[in-house]
């Protein structure tokens, strides 16, 4: 008689949440945004939310909560009601904060990983005061003063900052690095000519290299981009080797309703179909790479443990 009626409620349970779902969503939906306004996390998210919002019928509503190198907002979700209606965009940097901090969460079992977007690698620029005018000639200028440039990131962990630290490692070279809330306010940094050295998104850098307010000097991905067909791989221009591209997904609380999570999937993997946010992401020099949620948590995990790898060997330390 148990047995039935343990039977008898999981079929409720299921059919409950099966039915929430088709329902789902019936408020606005929160989606966490884990760092400061404009950087890529920042416009990828709310190109995202956006679309989503038309196809869901109810917005989403983007809510930056920088800082912790987004492990403020992603504490957030992880103890957030698993309704469907608090989910966090996640990054590279998700993935290297568990070998830098001690986290107030677990970075897998918190989450349930609901899909991914695609990815972006980054330009190495430099304020225009800065005599380089090639990826060659920054690392000369590093080497002959050790610890006078400095880069500008996002938050330690974050891509921003691990594309940074990997480039010096390779490059040899010595140099600070100083953080900030996101990529946004690295960028004007750098722009105001007080730290010198950025590597940030196609997407985020470009409108600021063609009005010459940032000078381009090479791209972490393995080839060149149409955005700045110019401009060399950094791996071509001096760092064989070197290659870094950020990715973005988006996650809800653990213990979210499994229909939930698949309509979720479902209709970001739409949005990502749709032709404007093709167009954006061509625009922006990013590629979309749509995943099942069983492939997104795959691949975040192997994320982890290469990035946690660099950040080892690197020694990156908490703010």
């Amino acid at each position: 008689m148990r047995k039935i009626l343990l039977a008898t409620l999981s079929l409720l349970l299921a059919l409950t949440a099966a039915a929430s779902a088709q329902d789902y969503p019936t408020r606005p939906i929160r989606l966490i945004i884990p760092f400061a306004p404009g950087g890529s996390v920042d416009i990828v998210a709310r190109l995202i939310a956006a679309k989503l919002s038309e196809r869901l019928g109810h917005q989403v509503i983007p809510e930056n909560r920088a800082g912790a190198a987004g492990m403020i907002a992603a504490e957030i979700v992880a103890k957030a009601p698993p309704d469907g209606y608090t989910i966090v965009l996640l990054s590279l940097a998700h993935t290297v904060n568990p070998a830098i901090y001690k986290l107030n969460y677990d970075p897998i079992k918190s989450f349930n990983f609901v899909a991914s977007l695609g990815n972006g690698a980054s330009v190495l620029t430099v304020h225009p005061s800065v005599p380089a005018h090639s990826v060659k000639e920054l690392i000369a200028l590093a080497k002959a003063k050790p610890g006078d440039y400095a880069f500008a990131h996002a938050g330690v962990g974050s891509f921003t900052h691990t594309a940074s630290v990997l480039f010096a490692m390779m490059a040899g070279i010595d140099v600070v690095q100083v953080p900030f809330k996101g990529g946004g306010p690295a960028m004007i940094d750098v722009m105001g000519g007080h730290s010198q050295l950025l590597m940030n998104s196609y997407l985020a850098s470009v409108p600021h290299i063609r009005s010459g307010k940032l000078r381009a000097l090479g791209v972490s991905d393995t080839r060149r981009t149409p955005l700045l067909p110019d401009v060399p791989t950094i791996a071509e221009a001096g760092v064989p080797g070197y290659q870094a591209a950020n990715w973005w997904g988006i996650a809800a609380p653990a213990g979210t309703p499994e229909p939930i999570v698949a309509k979720l999937n479902r209709e970001i993997n739409a949005a990502l179909d749709s032709a404007e946010v093709k167009a954006q992401f061509d625009r922006d020099g990013a590629v979309i790479v749509p995943m099942t949620q069983a492939e997104f948590a795959k691949f975040f995990a192997s994320e982890m443990e290469k990035w946690g790898k660099v950040a080892r060997e690197a020694k990156i330390k908490p703010e």
